[in-house]
């Protein structure tokens, strides 16, 4: 049997002594292929043809380029060695690499359906404005000396300086289609939404990998909303108010935006746009669970 582990070895939680306790917990014989650029894991998932699983140990982003490069019904294995490692950790693998991949090399599998943004894949999360202007700045920061990403004290810090740079609002500026106009809109394929450090944030609550997609749109946010956003995240009910439009379990969601808005796609930066197409593709690839 072929097996095949990508790994991004400039993920977070990615060194020799974690990726030595992954590669002794999968089966024997797994083929191990490092990248060493961005995109790299779509192509090695793409090419890997006929292999029996395939293995990712690095963050959200590598995971979702893997999600974009396989192309045949093989059974995939996220590993979590990221900062936040949503995925994984909404499958219910263990945070610890070592751990999540003996749990993996058990074989236990499940379905997850999968959501499509302007053709591509993710994983767990869209958003268009808000937390992909997070996502953006947090980038700019930039990497450690270790090549590694700003963790969530900065996530926190560029989210306060994002809405005090709007004079602590933000104001509708995108619509979704057949529901209204809101200030932004978060997009999810699974609870939770993301995490802060231990704390799951759940705060588009119905979304199910086993579903269609689910958002919510908040029609406006003031800085005094955010603390409360939060907690309601963390207690899992998310937004429910008047001010939000919200909807689950959909087949597809369109939205306008007044002018180009920031995408984040997995957590990752995917440009600005100013129509934005979401499809659920459901019951789309097997995962190790």
């Amino acid at each position: 049997m072929t097996r095949l582990l990508i790994v991004n070895p400039f993920a977070s939680a990615v060194d020799e002594h974690r990726l030595a306790a992954v590669r002794a917990a999968l089966p024997a014989g797994t083929e191990t292929m490092l990248t060493t650029a961005a995109g790299e894991a779509t192509e090695i998932a793409r090419s890997a043809g006929a292999v029996d699983a395939i293995y990712v140990f690095g963050g959200d982003g590598t995971f979702n380029e893997a999600l974009n490069g396989v192309e045949q019904d093989v059974p995939l294995g996220f590993i979590p060695g990221g900062g936040t490692s949503v995925l994984p950790r909404a499958l219910g693998l263990p945070r610890n690499p070592g751990k999540a991949a003996q749990r993996i090399a058990e074989g236990r599998t499940r379905r997850i359906g999968l959501g499509r943004v302007n053709g591509r894949r993710f994983g767990f999360s869209a958003g268009v404005g808000f937390d992909a202007e997070l996502v953006r700045k947090v980038d700019e920061i930039g990497r450690r000396p270790d090549g590694r990403r700003p963790g969530d004290v900065a996530f926190v810090k560029v989210a306060s300086g994002a809405l005090w740079g709007r004079h602590g609002r933000f104001d509708e500026q995108l619509e979704v289609e057949g529901a209204g106009r809101a200030a932004f809109v978060l997009v999810a394929n699974c609870s939770p939404y993301t995490y802060a450090g231990t704390v799951a944030l759940d705060l588009v609550p119905g979304a199910s990998f086993d579903d269609g997609l689910a958002y919510v749109a908040p029609v406006s946010l003031r800085a005094r909303d955010l603390p409360r956003l939060l907690l309601r995240g963390a207690r899992g009910s998310g937004l429910k108010d008047e001010r939000t439009l919200a909807a689950r379990d959909l087949d597809g969601i369109v939205v306008h935006c007044d002018g180009p808005l920031p995408l984040q796609v997995d957590g990752e930066d995917a440009g600005d746009v100013r129509d934005v197409v979401y499809e659920a593709e459901r019951d789309a690839v097997t995962v190790f669970v």
